[in-house]
């Protein structure tokens, strides 16, 4: 698998929120929080290109994944793979290498119960907090 990362475009927008759609459905179902329009109008609202990277398999978008600066970390926000690329070590692989260029201790929260946490926990995020819905998880700067 030959995968890459790009920046991010505004042209990217509208199919990064049908995957986050499709992404985040099983879990906020779960929770009892789904809403068609929500789970796009949020991505819509919190998307910002200039810290976001498009993640192309041999060449076809297949997810995203933003870093974020704020004031005392950064954040892991909009990280999504398409269906057809969950479970063949992508997201791992796309982690291990945004972590490895991060310059500040990395925050993220994670809707409780997604098996995403799994992965965030192996590349050694710990829980910081967490409320009925999210979980919210850092990972200081080594």
């Amino acid at each position: 698998m030959n995968w890459t990362l790009r920046p991010a475009t505004a042209a990217d927008l509208e199919d990064l929120v049908e995957i986050r759609a499709v992404v985040m459905r099983p879990d906020l179902e779960r929770l009892g929080r789904y809403d068609a329009v929500r789970v796009r109008q949020r991505m819509r609202d919190a998307f910002v290109p200039e810290h976001t990277r498009i993640i192309e398999v041999d060449g076809e978008l297949a997810g995203s994944i933003t870093l974020r600066p704020a004031d005392d970390r950064q954040w892991l926000e909009h990280f999504y793979l398409a269906p057809a690329h969950q479970g063949r070590g992508l997201g791992t692989a796309v982690l291990t290498s945004v972590l490895e260029s991060a310059d500040a201790t990395v925050g993220l929260n994670v809707l409780q119960g997604s098996p995403a946490r799994t992965l965030y926990e192996r590349h050694g995020f710990v829980v910081e907090s967490e409320d009925p819905v999210d979980v919210f998880m850092v990972r200081k700067f080594l």
